[in-house]
């Protein structure tokens, strides 16, 4: 993956979990019933994989880090 496209995945990482994280943190209504779709794992992955991806884009501008 080239540095533009990683730096893309990376934005839309970071933007899909602040989204669920703001899902994940909205109150639960009893009318509405159970929440199906599981809101902060989803976030939490999403941050995992921006890590991932800001890993691989310091790596391809050239930034390694030190090794002991």
């Amino acid at each position: 993956m080239d540095l533009q496209s990683t730096i893309l995945v990376l934005a839309l990482a970071v933007l899909f979990a602040a989204f669920c994280g703001w899902r994940g943190a909205r109150r639960w209504n009893v009318l509405e019933g159970p929440r199906m779709i599981p809101w902060r794992f989803l976030m939490l992955l999403a941050f995992a994989l921006a890590l991932f991806m800001a890993q691989h884009a310091l790596e391809l501008a050239g930034i390694r880090p030190q090794r002991p």
